[in-house]
């Protein structure tokens, strides 16, 4: 086997990870995909996307409810 032959493998665009961590928080993942996203993504890349979505999510239910409870005052 030559060094042409040998490929790089490819590395994931920021969508693509957030897409990643993002169904893969609802549980919902396609066998090729979950194959294509373990050779793709890093570890790194995930950990930070995880940090990020969860902030965002839990920063979206305390607004939910702060709105919510305005709203009952």
């Amino acid at each position: 086997m030559t060094v042409a032959q040998v490929q790089a493998p490819k590395k994931a665009s920021p969508l693509q990870v957030a897409k990643a961590v993002f169904w893969s928080f609802l549980g919902i993942r396609k066998r090729r995909d979950y194959e294509a996203d373990s050779v793709e993504l890093k570890p790194q890349q995930v950990i930070v996307a995880g940090l990020i979505g969860a902030a965002v999510f839990v920063l979206s239910l305390i607004l939910l409810v702060r709105f919510v409870i305005g709203k009952l005052v």
